[in-house]
């Protein structure tokens, strides 16, 4: 285990590039959720409108049967 004096001290550059790169990942996070988002919300839609057609279609057959 590292103990408090073999712990360096983190210089501004290290801190900034650590920051930056926070970001992107976060970023790249959030973009991988829209996308699961998108990916739920297109599929829901398109069980709904199949869904929706075979209720017409059964609606139709037992009217003109």
């Amino acid at each position: 285990m590292i103990s408090d004096r073999e712990r360096r001290a983190t210089t501004a550059a290290e801190r900034e590039a650590r920051k930056v790169f926070r970001q992107a990942e976060a970023k790249e996070a959030l973009t991988d959720y829209a996308k699961a988002q998108k990916a739920l919300h297109d599929n829901r839609e398109r069980l709904k409108a199949e869904r929706l057609a075979r209720e017409t279609d059964a609606a139709n057959r037992t009217k003109a049967g």
